[in-house]
């Protein structure tokens, strides 16, 4: 046996036997084994869910879609808002989309007689008021339909009655008291509510047709009366799933959620009422 030399002094010191070095450890042995790394979870494959919405269900959709998709991971909504006409002629030419939801029967009963929307699925959701509104600051006291004729009314926002229902709703009263033609020179036509709230909140013109949910949501622009309900047929929002939809089953989740309490209570605070 070789003998150790000191480090401190250089001297060799016998009787000590130098510190065994340990094998190397092989392949096969249990220390080189390596722990396989656990499996990755797929991500999530998130679907999503194209809806069409008239433009007054904006706010509350809005505050809504994260309720929603806090239950619902899975799922992710895409909002298309407009006039509920001008989304009818969109799904009729074959837009995207998975669940309509409109401001008038009308757009919804044609697309189920098209056999374009599940007619079993159709269901009035909501119910609304149609109100005249005016700037919110030094807006005209007007108090009736009968002073839209007043001179210092010079301008009045409606929406197309054609694509807009609120424009339908307010042509549809104006005309059953007397005052459609009169009023025409001053009325200025806009492409949905959101657009007619707009034009009174920036003062170019006197006076606008919108649902009461609309001018509940503004600071600038105030009711100056409620239309009488009489005087058209009444403000319903049905609400109905695409027959075409590659994601029906994701598309009643939604639906089923649209239609319960939690829902209902959202739509309450913008001023909705729920259906019968």
């Amino acid at each position: 046996m070789a003998a150790l030399v000191s480090p401190s002094t250089g001297r060799s010191v016998s009787g000590l036997s130098p510190t065994p070095t340990k094998p190397a450890a092989s392949a096969s042995s249990p220390t080189a084994t390596k722990t396989p790394a656990p499996a990755k979870t797929p991500p999530i494959q998130k679907v999503q869910l194209i809806v069409s919405a008239a433009a007054s269900l904006t706010e509350s959709l809005n505050e809504l879609q994260p309720l929603f998709e806090a239950k619902h991971p899975g799922i992710t909504l895409v909002f298309n808002y407009g006039a509920s006409g001008t989304l009818q002629k969109q799904i009729q030419q074959g837009a995207p989309t998975d669940v309509f939801l409109s401001a008038a029967a009308k757009p919804m009963n044609a697309l189920a007689e098209e056999k374009i929307i599940d007619a079993a699925t159709v269901k009035n959701l909501l119910v609304n008021d149609l109100v005249v509104v005016v700037p919110a600051d030094g807006g005209l006291m007007i108090s009736s339909l009968a002073d839209l004729k007043r001179d210092d009314c010079r301008k009045i926002a409606i929406g197309t009655p054609e694509t807009v229902p609120a424009g339908s709703y307010a042509q549809e009263s104006l005309t059953g008291s007397g005052l459609w033609e009169v009023l025409q020179p001053k009325f200025v036509f806009a492409k949905d509510v959101k657009q007619v709230l707009s034009y009174v909140e920036s003062g170019n013109t006197e006076a606008g047709f919108v649902y009461r949910t609309d001018a509940l949501a503004s600071t600038k622009a105030k009711i100056a009366f409620s239309v009488d309900g009489k005087l058209h047929k009444p403000i319903t929002y049905p609400i109905g799933i695409i027959r075409r939809t590659e994601h029906r089953a994701e598309a009643e989740l939604l639906y089923d959620y649209l239609i319960s309490p939690e829902a209902a209570a959202v739509f309450d605070k913008y001023g909705f009422g729920t259906s019968p």
